[in-house]
């Protein structure tokens, strides 16, 4: 079973002390860039909220430290799902209109 995607949200910055919303367990997230739109990241994953605070979005520095200056606007969303199985297919039906509609516009 396939639930609805959530509103897209801001990416929360750790510095800050902003978590993120998402479903712990099986569904589809999409990280996109807020100014352009462009894509980031998208995956089907077995824990959701797992998946997301592991993605690397802030810079580091050659000393190691965090760059905040650097770090991208990012904004997600999230789709839950009752089994990994059932992600996947999402996910590939989601790749399949994609690219559908981008060799259609190009």
């Amino acid at each position: 079973m396939i639930s609805t995607w959530s509103e897209w949200k801001r990416y929360p910055r750790a510095m800050r002390g902003e978590n993120i919303e998402a479903p712990i367990g099986p569904g589809i997230y999409e990280v996109r860039y807020a100014g352009t739109g462009a894509l980031h990241s998208f995956g089907a994953v077995d824990n959701v909220a797992q998946a997301l605070s592991m993605l690397q979005v802030t810079a580091k520095s050659w000393f190691g430290r965090r760059d905040s200056v650097a770090a991208p606007d990012l904004e997600y969303r999230t789709c839950a799902t009752s089994s990994k199985a059932d992600a996947k297919t999402a996910a590939e039906r989601m790749i399949g209109r994609r690219e559908t509609y981008l060799s259609g516009a190009a």
